[in-house]
C-alpha cells in the first residue's frame, strides 16, 4: 500500500489491513523482503491508527468542557 493510501485509510479499514498483515507475518511463509515490506506498512498504519485516536480524544474532551461550560 502506498505512503498516500495508508494516510487516507479509514481506522477501520486500518484495523483490518494490520489484522492482515499480522496474519501474514505469523504464517511465516513470506519472503524476508516481503515480511520487511509488510512490517514497515504495518508500522505506518500504526501511526495513521494512533494519530487518529488522539484526534479523536481530543475532540471527546473538548465536547466535554464545552459541555459543563469550562475550557
Amino acid at each position: 500500500m502506498n505512503r498516500e493510501k495508508i494516510e487516507n485509510i479509514s481506522f477501520e479499514d486500518a484495523i483490518r489491513r494490520l489484522e492482515e498483515i499480522v496474519h501474514l507475518l505469523e504464517n511465516g511463509e513470506s519472503s524476508l523482503d516481503a515480511s520487511l515490506e509488510l512490517f514497515e506498512e504495518g508500522v505506518a498504519l500504526v501511526k495513521v491508527c494512533n494519530g487518529k485516536l488522539d484526534a479523536a480524544e481530543q475532540k471527546v474532551t473538548m465536547l466535554t468542557l464545552a459541555d459543563t461550560g469550562e475550557e
